[in-house]
This record gives structure tokens, sequence and C-alpha cells, in this order.
């Protein structure tokens, strides 16, 4: 794990990293901030071809999903092309996660090259991995090290100016660390529909992300049987703090705490997955997309992401720390249902936790309900007939 938070911290610096599999060595670099010297620099130092590795949301959106290479992508979750010596910075990104993607490539058409695709290995996958746990553009310049170069490789890693981490180390790093979570301070802090609460903070164990559990009032965590009122709460930074009419996070937030004070305590846990786990850098980005028409789902998949990125095995651990095994949950996301249940917390009762309907998030909670499976149809169609009526 160490060696995975290093490897991240340099990715997020502009540096590139060797992922070892199989005795083989990959250099890999994020797509994000890549000069016009990078690829020729990658090839030199690896005396290999660079080639960019995509995710296969970003893939579909380039039309590479179809027939024998669409099979191979689906399988992998990924796909690795080759790229043409010279290839320019900005086409580079606009192939990696532009709206519209550059038509040609060097001098091969996007047809050609979705021929040339080659399936994703474990390295690619690590590498991927790798991008998402660091919150980039989730694709990855890749470039395997020749024989011829090897040497020179592995002496820039003895001397610290290169470093490694093996793949399945990579590739496990969006799963987090179970049973690891850190406890590591707590402080009581009244709030305005709240005022008996106590804020715990937790750590994962790589020290990147940290996460809230806001105890409020006194629940029967103790109490044999007892279903704690619960609300799994992914952070929005613009909703939550700037109160963006974009979402309705902000009010769903003030409204579980004002509910959860209503039912006689419980616990609201705050986690550090904004944007549906893409990270504000990408949100904005989807923002972005969205202002010319798409969907939230549609842009997140854009830029090479799911529709919910977001993992859930930090929460079980958050609630094992405080003792809970049965909730009450404030929610309309049937995957934090299922997570939970998933994690051995019995989720007894779910109750409905809604915002308010405006022109600026409807298209986003209709997506969220239409494509997300969201259970909205209660405030969608109160929002309707409200419509109607006016």
């Amino acid at each position: 794990m160490h060696q995975v938070e290093r490897a991240i911290f340099d990715l997020r610096r502009g540096l590139p990293v060797v992922v070892t599999y199989g005795g083989s060595l990959v250099l890999v670099q994020a797509i994000e901030g890549a000069a016009e010297s990078t690829l020729a620099a990658l090839a030199e130092l690896t005396g290999g071809t660079p080639a960019l590795v995509l995710s296969r949301h970003r893939l579909a959106v380039l039309g590479a999903v179809e027939g024998a290479v669409g099979n191979a992508v689906e399988s992998a979750g990924a796909a690795r092309l080759p790229l043409p010596e010279g290839l320019a910075a900005r086409r580079l990104a606009a192939l990696a996660y532009g709206a519209s993607p550059a038509v040609s490539v060097g001098q091969a058409s996007l047809a050609e090259c979705r021929l040339a695709l080659e399936a994703a290995d474990r390295a690619d996958l690590a590498a991927l991995a790798l991008m998402r746990r660091a919150l980039l553009i989730p694709s990855a310049l890749v470039a395997r090290v020749a024989d011829s170069s090897r040497a020179d490789v592995e002496a820039q890693v003895a001397d610290g100016r290169l470093l490694t981490v093996p793949a399945e180390q990579a590739e496990r790093c969006l799963d987090g660390a179970t049973g690891m979570l850190k406890r590591i301070s707590e402080a009581h802090i009244p709030l305005a529909d709240a005022f008996d609460c106590r804020f715990i903070l937790f750590r994962e164990p790589d020290g990147l992300r940290e996460h809230l559990a806001v105890v409020i009032g006194e629940p029967a965590m103790e109490v044999p049987g007892a279903a704690v009122p619960l609300r799994l709460h992914s952070a929005c930074l613009t909703g939550d703090l700037f109160g963006s009419l974009r979402c309705d996070c902000g009010e769903q937030l003030r409204n579980a705490v004002a509910e959860i004070e209503a039912l006689g305590g419980g616990v609201l846990l705050y986690l550090a997955q904004e944007g549906r786990g893409i990270g504000l850098a990408n949100k904005l980005r989807a923002y972005t997309l969205q202002d010319s028409g798409l969907d939230t789902m549609d842009a997140d998949q854009i830029l090479g992401f799911g529709e919910d990125e977001r993992r859930y095995g930090v929460a079980v651990d958050m609630l094992s720390a405080l003792g809970i095994q049965r909730v009450q949950l404030l929610t309309n996301n049937p995957l934090k249902m299922a997570a939970l249940a998933d994690g051995g917390i019995e989720v007894v009762e779910r109750q409905g936790l809604y915002g308010t309907v405006n022109d600026h998030n409807h298209r986003y909670l209709s997506a969220k309900a239409e494509r997300g499976g969201h259970l909205l149809d209660e405030v969608l169609n109160a929002e309707a007939v409200a419509s109607r009526r006016s």
C-alpha cells in the first residue's frame, strides 16, 4: 500500500511510475498535463511504442465496443491503443476525454485505430486503477520497457528517480483495506437542526481520504436488534457548501440531519466521494459537458467513467467501528441498500429523502431516476403535477 500511495502522488504531479507485472516493466503516466514531448520521452526511455489505455466507458463513446473487438473490451474492461510518433498533445487529450473525439490519430482514421486496439493486460488495468484512485481522468499513457532499455530503467529505479509498484497492488487500490480504517479524532459540534452532535473522523490506511461519522443525539447503537437511522451522504462541495442549484445534495444533507434528529437520533456518514466518486475536477468537467445538452450519466461516460464510481466498503467499516449492524436507511438509491447488505449490514427499512426540484436540477434528477434506478417518482411526480397546475 505504501508504494501505491507514493505512486499516486507521483502521477498527480505529472511524473511516470513503473508498474511491474510478470517480469515486465511498464512505464505509466497520466494523460492530464501531458506535454508535446511526453510521448517522445516515453519512447526514448523505454525503447517501446507508447500506447493509450482507455476504459470501456470511453471506448463505448468512441464506438469501439462492437463485434469481436467490443467483446474483448467488455471482457477486460479496457483496451490499449498504440500511438503514432509525434501525436500532438491536444489530439491525445481529445482522444482520451474530449467531447468530440479527434477523427484521426496521426495519419490513421479513427476506424483504423479501433482495429488496432489491443487487449488490456494486468498492467493496463493497474494503470487505470491508479488513475481512478488519484481522481485523474481514467486513461493512461503506457509503454513497455524493451530489453535494450531495461538496465537504464532499473538504474533509475535504484537511484530513486523512478518508483515501482506491483500491478496486483495497484489493482487493489480501489478496494481500500477492509478492517484497517483508522479512527483519528472526534468532537461535539452543535448544528442548527441538531444540537447534540458528535463528529468522528476516520482516515483510510493510505492516508488519501478522510470520512466523517456524525452521530446525532443518542442513537440506540448498543441495543440488541435496534435499527439505527442512517444516511450515507457523499460529499458535494458545490451543493453542500455553496448551495448549487444543479443538484439536490445540500438540501438532502440538511434534511437528513433534521430527519435523524426527529427520529430520536442516528448517524450520518459523510463520505469523501465527490461527484459520485470521480472527484471535484472531473465533476466540473462533467458539468461543462452537461451544459452542451448531455445528461449526468453520458457526461461521465465521455470522461471515461461509469455511471457511479462510488464504493461503500468504507461505510461498512465505519458502521462496524460504531457497533451498528441494523439500520433504517434514508436513501433513494437502491445501490446503497445493496452495498450495505453485501457488507453484512441489515437494512431493516428504507425511507426516502428528497430535495426540491428546480429548473437547474430537473434533468439531473430525471437521469438518476431513469438511468440510475434512483427511487424519485414521488418527488418528480409531485413536481410534474405542480407544473401542470401552474
